[in-house]
């Protein structure tokens, strides 16, 4: 059976610009060949063991030429797998995506597209430049700057200038003299505002605003580079008046997330609203154990309290007690512990109150918290990783408490982008670096393998997991409680930006 191929339009950058449709294409796909403008957060979508084709295309570098891309798509559907060719940007804005489908289609081979948001429309309104207002141009057009090898492109400036609308230059930043020249020479007015947009709709987007005659001499003193494009029309004058993206507190930044990828969403979307540039790399996975002698035993004697220190051990449990044909009410009778409010939640959302959260979220405040609670012969029940701090259950036995620390998943130190991520730490191209435990710490750094691990700021989420940054000698700003908003908090402090 031959597997169709769907045409996705990546969009400009992040997962955040990414259709839906996109979205559930992607998370469906048995492959994918994609190009290199698609962001890892989007290739993190895919499911466990889908085939990766990297076409690596670029301008004037392409390592996968066009028909080895038509021929690998060919190949993979026809050995039956669902393919994504994933395209940034949208796939017939050019993309080549009429080029594909008409090879897909002369060799039998079904397809559909998903079109995605151009670079066209989404780097100019990331630069606050409505391409089109009653009051300036009643047109937008989107003229690709890019012509195949050795030749130049093929541009009528006369018609261009004449139309009086907003022009979009894409893959023009190498030949930005002679756009500029072009548009000069065809009668514009060299006063007419026109702007160079760098990762347009990015954290790291940069722009230069200027005139046409002025914009190629201030993009070279800017260092602007490729990926980018020229916008030229009366708009462009509107740009420091509505640039709602370069006034985020957080704009410019390169923030890195370690934390597990299910758990990952919440921080990264937080910082992306603060106009970070994010870059997920979860450094740990949770493996739950699939052997549940110890919890059986466990649950042959009588505690006071059941103790959850973070939300995997809430699932975990949960999991566990049902292979072992039970479920939540096998903690009859004690009352419950959270480490935090987040591990709070997951109780809650089994429907299930803690009946104790420390006022600060770490496992040395919540075993003070259980001596306070418990009588001198009490018992505790510890759910949660095997490998767990000893400072919880050390501190509990010398208090006279009666422990049973059952390990209920692995922490395994895995990071599928650690190439990504060695390239971003060797170009000294990340500001900080997320840690909210301190075997994310630990993951992180192997993964870093020999990248250098000192031109960042590690943002701890407290003192236990500051420690085991600072053991690897990283420049460490740590939060005043263990919550996401007191970790952003204390981001926007350093950054003075707030």
């Amino acid at each position: 059976m031959i597997g169709t191929v769907t045409l996705v339009g990546a969009g400009p950058g992040g997962r955040e610009l990414l259709t839906l449709a996109g979205a559930a294409a992607i998370r469906q796909a048995d492959a994918v060949v994609y190009d290199r403008l698609v962001d890892g957060d989007i290739l993190c979508l895919l499911p466990p063991g889908a085939v990766r084709v990297d076409a690596g295309k670029q301008a004037g570098n392409h390592p996968m030429p066009q028909d080895e891309i038509n021929a690998t798509l060919v190949r993979l559907a026809k050995q039956g797998k669902n393919t994504v060719r994933l395209k940034g940007g949208d796939c017939y804005l050019f993309g080549r995506g009429g080029e594909e489908c008409e090879h897909l289609r002369a060799n039998g081979v079904p397809f559909r597209v998903i079109p995605g948001v151009t670079s066209a429309l989404a780097a100019p309104a990331f630069a606050g430049i409505p391409v089109t207002h009653r009051d300036y141009c009643s047109s937008v057009h989107f003229i690709t700057a890019h012509a195949r090898a050795g030749q130049t492109p093929s541009i009528d400036y006369a018609a261009l200038v004449r139309l009086d609308g907003t022009l979009v230059f894409l893959m023009g930043l190498g030949a930005l003299e002679q756009v500029t020249q072009g548009l000069l020479d065809a009668g514009i007015d060299p006063a007419m505002p026109a702007a160079v947009i760098e990762n347009g709709a990015r954290g790291s987007q940069r722009k230069v605003v200027d005139t046409v005659r002025g914009l190629a001499a201030q993009v070279r003193a800017a260092g602007l580079g490729s990926p980018a494009l020229i916008v030229v029309g009366r708009v462009c004058g509107l740009s420091d008046a509505l640039d709602w993206f370069t006034p985020l507190p957080l704009h410019g930044k390169t923030v890195v997330v370690t934390r597990p990828r299910e758990r990952a969403g919440t921080l990264s979307a937080r910082l992306r609203t603060l106009g970070a540039n994010v870059v997920e790399a979860p450094c740990i996975e949770t493996v739950e154990n699939e052997d549940t002698a110890l919890l059986r035993a466990a649950l042959g004697h009588s505690y006071d309290w059941a103790v959850f220190t973070s939300p995997a051990g809430v699932h975990a449990a949960v999991h566990a007690l049902g292979r072992l044909g039970r479920d939540l009410r096998a903690l009859y009778g004690m009352k419950l512990a959270a480490i935090g409010r987040g591990t709070a939640d997951a109780l809650a959302a089994y429907g299930l109150t803690a009946d104790l959260v420390p006022a600060q979220y770490d496992g040395a405040h919540l075993a003070d918290a259980l001596v306070e609670q418990l009588p001198p012969d009490g018992a505790v029940l510890l759910l949660r990783a095997r490998q767990g701090t000893r400072v919880l259950p050390e501190k509990l036995l010398a208090a006279g408490m009666v422990v049973a620390d059952v390990p209920l998943y692995d922490t395994v130190y895995r990071c599928d982008r650690a190439d990504e991520l060695r390239a971003l730490l060797a170009r000294r191209a990340v500001d900080c670096v997320t840690f909210t435990s301190a075997s994310t710490v630990e993951g992180f750094v192997r993964a870093a393998g020999d990248a250098p691990l000192d031109g960042f700021t590690a943002l701890c989420i407290g003192a236990q997991t500051e420690k085991a940054a600072k053991d690897h000698l990283m420049h460490t700003i740590t939060a005043k409680n263990a919550t996401i908003d007191a970790m952003l908090a204390r981001l926007l402090e350093e950054y003075g930006n707030v």
